[in-house]
């Protein structure tokens, strides 16, 4: 009950938090993140280019993501699964380079733009990996490297948890964000880590 418990919510959130990016659209951007970037900046077409191309695919990775944990869609229908996963593999690419460059600006200074840098590496380097095993049928190995994916991933919505609790802790946007900035992908990975161990230990 608990382990379905926490894949609703997972889903929930990975839901709501992909569909963020659609408030950048709807509203007057300079909110949240934004609002802490120069005027500037935000007039950058480079910049801008980036990040809109790194919210939009990211949103649809997070969007799609967790149906390549769901035994029931792949035993349903595999060449869906393989078809999303595709889907989630483009995504991940151009989204974690676009996450790469824009990291150069983040808020908070090298501290910050390092642990982003770091977070689109992981991020680009675990899909990769993980496409790579697929194409072999190395499929144990592609699963352990999804789940890492996911993970890193999912930092997208554990920054929105953590950065507004920072924040109220400290009483600083800046701070917290330097924190944030690390913070929010590499519980991520030791929790993925203890997932494929355990795994592991299953199939022993």
């Amino acid at each position: 009950m608990a382990k379905k418990g926490l894949w609703i919510l997972l889903v929930s959130l990975a839901i709501i938090i992909g569909l963020y990016p659609t408030l950048y659209f709807m509203i007057d951007r300079k909110f949240g993140l934004l609002s802490s970037k120069s005027t500037e900046l935000l007039t950058n077409s480079f910049w801008n280019i980036g990040f809109y191309t790194h919210i939009i695919l990211g949103g649809i990775a997070l969007l799609i993501g967790w149906t390549q944990f769901s035994s029931k869609i792949r035993i349903w229908n595999l060449t869906l699964h393989k078809r999303i996963g595709k889907i989630y593999l483009v995504s991940v690419i151009f989204s974690s380079i676009a996450g790469i460059y824009i990291s150069f600006y983040a808020t908070g200074g090298l501290i910050s733009f390092l642990g982003f840098i770091c977070l689109g590496i992981v991020w680009f380097y675990t899909t990769l990996k993980a496409y790579l095993y697929i194409k072999n049928k190395q499929i144990e190995q592609h699963q352990k490297m999804m789940i890492y994916s996911y993970a890193a991933c999912f930092a997208a919505v554990t920054l929105r948890i953590w950065l507004p609790l920072l924040t109220f802790i400290y009483g600083d946007f800046v701070k917290a964000y330097v924190i944030v900035a690390w913070l929010c992908w590499i519980p991520n990975l030791i929790v993925a880590s203890l997932i494929t161990r355990r795994f592991a230990s299953q199939k022993k």
